[in-house]
């Protein structure tokens, strides 16, 4: 028996379901919340996460696996696989074949990842909503790439800690271009988000501009958090990139296809997805609603002439 065979999720017992609900009640407390994940030293504590998660002694794993199962909606259902060899890799888990399905029309763009929809509607003007009675600006969001997306629409979703942590290309589409802004790792849940002004524009994030097929561009700006502040693509070394440029961009000619992966985080966090007109949110899709990878989330609008 090898230590990766050794290491599978328990099934929850009455004991960790009632835990599991006395942490949630206490959580619930917005306040008790925010201070419990923001006023902890974030950087420091994610770079301890970051260690302890990929540890491979049985004993650790079995232990980090268990305890955030505990914290964390956590469904390991549809995974590829049924052990891990330590908590980072249960975190970047894969799903099994067929989990996910991308079947979007042309004119359809899907989820790039399971979420929560913490905020969507339409660009107005530089400005979209945080949370109630907070904004922000996308220019400072995305360095300056917000204004080809004014008068189009958006969609926040929120990936939970014990959600599937991998996004997919929302539809064929060339990437054409990735920044990376270093930054803070504020939690990004709604105590944090009703707290904390322009939180997106001041945590670690990129921007990921995809061009689709009649040249209409698309843009992801995937946000890490605490316990994350690594956002990893798979067409590009994050690492190296800012490791070796001042100004970390870069620019791509990249194809992918509808549900290719492009990406993953490190433990939940954020994808901010902006689209030009004439896209508009689909039918259904409202703030509050849990999606999947693959469901659709905007339409195209097409004003036929008179």
């Amino acid at each position: 028996m090898t230590a990766m065979d050794d290491i599978r999720p328990a099934p929850p017992t009455p004991v960790n379901s009632a835990l599991s609900r006395a942490i949630a009640k206490l959580t619930d407390i917005e306040s008790v919340n925010y201070a419990l994940t923001n006023w902890l030293p974030r950087r420091s504590a994610t770079r301890a996460m970051g260690w302890l998660s990929k540890v491979e002694h049985p004993l650790v794993a079995r232990s980090l696996i268990a305890v955030w199962r505990i914290f964390c909606d956590v469904d390991l259902s549809d995974a590829a696989e049924a052990r891990w060899p330590s908590l980072h890799a249960a975190f970047i888990r894969r799903l099994r074949p067929g989990a996910r399905t991308f079947r979007a029309p042309a004119h359809q763009l899907s989820s790039p990842s399971d979420g929560i929809i913490v905020a969507s509607g339409r660009i107005d003007g530089d400005s979209i909503i945080q949370a109630k009675g907070r904004r922000y600006s996308i220019s400072e969001l995305t360095g300056g790439e917000g204004e080809a997306y004014i008068g189009g629409s958006f969609v926040t979703l929120r990936l939970t800690a014990g959600m599937y942590h991998r996004f997919h290309a929302p539809q064929d589409a060339v990437v054409e271009r990735v920044r990376y802004f270093p930054g803070d790792c504020f939690n990004v849940n709604p105590p944090a988000l009703n707290r904390v002004d322009r939180l997106y524009c001041r945590n670690e994030r990129a921007t990921v501009r995809l061009r689709l097929d009649d040249g209409t561009p698309v843009l992801l700006v995937p946000v890490a958090a605490i316990l994350v502040a690594a956002i990893r693509l798979t067409f590009l070394d994050t690492v190296k990139l800012l490791r070796e440029r001042a100004d970390p961009v870069a620019t791509l000619a990249t194809p992918v296809v509808q549900g290719e992966e492009m990406g993953w985080f490190e433990h939940g966090s954020t994808i901010v997805m902006l689209t030009p007109a004439p896209f508009v949110t689909a039918a259904g899709v409202a703030t509050g609603d849990r999606v999947r990878a693959g469901d659709v989330l905007f339409d195209r609008v097409v004003i036929e002439d008179i």
